[in-house]
C-alpha cells in the first residue's frame, strides 16, 4: 500500500479510470493505481476532484490537507469511520492501565533518544554528551514512579530539553545550527526538518490507527481536547528519535539539504520550501523501506514497526493484561 503525497503547489489531482494522477499545468507529475492507495497527504494548495473524493470515500481511503509547513488542517474520511467499535474498550481502561501504558511510552521514548546519542559518541565525545546521557538514564528510571500523567509529561519535557541540549552537538555540517527545540514557529533549518518529518509521521500513524479500528481521541498520555487525536500523539513517541530525528541528522551530516535553497522564512518562522519538502519526503520514504531486524531474528521494513505497534496498541485494547511494549531501539 502506498501514500501519495503532493508536496507541490497548484497541482491538481483527477481520476482516470482506476489511476489518480496528479498534473500540475499540463505535466504529469505522478500516477498512483487506485487500489494500491493507502491514504493521501496534500501539502498547501492543490485541487481534488469530486471523482477523486468520492473513489476514495469508497474505498475507505483518507484525505489529509496540510498546510506547506505540515500543520494539519482536517482530514477527509468516510462515514463508516464514526463507528469505532473499540472506543467503548478504550473508554473502560482504567485509570491505572492507563498510567502504566503512559510509563512505559516516556520511558521507551527516553530510552531512544539516548541510545541515538550514544550512538554518536565516537564522532561526537563532549562533556556535555556524557552529562546528558547520564540524566537521560535517571529521568527514564524515574518514569516507574510518576503518579500521573502530569508528572509524566514534566519528566517527558526534561528529558526533551536534556536530549536536544546535545542534538546539535551531533551535527556535522557547521552550517546548520541548533541550540534547542523550537516548534510554533520552528526557529531554524533544523527545528523545520524536525517539525515537518513529526508531522508526516503523526498522520502515518493517525491513519493505521484508523484502520485498526481504534478511536484516536482516547489515548492513554495525551488528552483528545479540542478533537486532538491523542493516540496519534500517544505511538509517536516511541519513533521520534529512530525515525525522524536520525533521518534529519543523517540528511544534514551527509550535506543533503541546503540551509539557504530549501528553507524560507515566513512570520518569524523557519519552514522546509517546496524543493525541501521534496527532498524530505523522499528521503523518509527510502528510510522507512529499510529493514530492520526484529526481536525473533526475522527483518522487516520498517512501515511495519507502524502497523505493529497499533496493533500491539490494539491487542492490549482488548485485554488490557496484556501490557502494551512500546518499540525500543538497542
Amino acid at each position: 500500500m502506498q501514500t501519495l503525497y503532493v508536496s507541490e503547489q497548484n497541482c491538481y489531482i483527477c481520476l482516470q479510470k482506476e489511476i489518480l494522477v496528479v498534473k500540475r499545468g499540463e505535466v504529469t507529475q505522478a500516477q498512483v493505481q487506485l487500489p494500491l492507495l493507502e491514504q493521501i497527504l496534500i501539502f498547501g494548495s492543490s485541487q481534488v476532484t469530486t471523482q477523486v473524493v468520492r473513489a476514495c470515500l469508497l474505498r475507505d481511503i483518507p484525505i489529509a490537507y496540510l498546510s506547506r509547513m505540515g500543520y494539519c488542517y482536517g482530514r477527509i474520511l468516510p462515514i463508516s469511520r464514526g463507528y469505532r467499535q473499540l472506543s467503548r474498550y478504550q473508554q473502560q481502561l482504567s485509570a491505572m492501565e492507563k498510567l502504566v501504558t503512559a510509563r512505559e511510552i516516556i520511558k521507551s521514548k527516553i530510552k531512544n533518544s539516548r541510545v541515538l546519542l550514544q550512538r554518536q559518541k565516537k564522532k561526537t565525545a563532549s562533556a556535555n554528551l556524557e552529562r546528558v546521557l547520564e540524566s537521560l538514564n535517571y529521568l527514564a528510571e524515574q518514569t516507574a514512579s510518576a503518579d500521573s500523567c502530569e508528572r509524566l509529561m514534566g519528566i517527558e519535557g526534561a528529558g526533551a530539553a536534556q536530549y536536544f541540549s546535545a542534538f546539535g552537538e551531533c551535527l556535522s555540517n557547521e552550517n546548520f545550527i541548533f541550540l534547542g527545540r523550537s516548534r510554533r514557529p520552528p526557529g531554524n533549518q533544523v527545528n523545520a526538518m524536525l517539525s515537518f518529518g513529526y508531522q508526516v509521521l503523526w498522520n502515518h500513524l493517525l491513519a493505521l490507527i484508523e484502520i485498526q479500528g481504534l478511536d484516536p481521541y482516547y489515548g492513554c498520555l495525551h488528552q483528545g481536547h479540542d478533537g486532538h487525536p491523542a493516540l496519534a500523539s500517544d505511538l509517536i513517541e516511541e519513533f521520534r528519535s529512530p525515525l525522524i530525528d536520525s533521518l534529519v541528522m543523517w540528511l544534514i551530516n551527509r550535506n543533503i539539504f541546503d540551509v539557504g535553497a530549501d528553507f524560507e522564512f515566513i512570520k518569524g518562522g523557519c519552514y522546509l520550501n517546496n524543493s525541501g519538502r521534496k527532498k524530505f519526503l523522499q528521503a523518509f520514504l527510502q528510510r522507512m523501506t529499510e529493514e530492520v531486524q526484529t526481536e525473533d531474528g526475522t527483518k522487516q521494513p520498517k512501515w511495519d514497526l507502524l502497523t505493529q505497534q497499533v496493533r500491539a496498541f490494539k491487542q492490549f485494547v482488548y485485554n488490557p493484561a496484556h501490557h502494551y511494549r512500546p518499540y525500543r531501539i538497542h
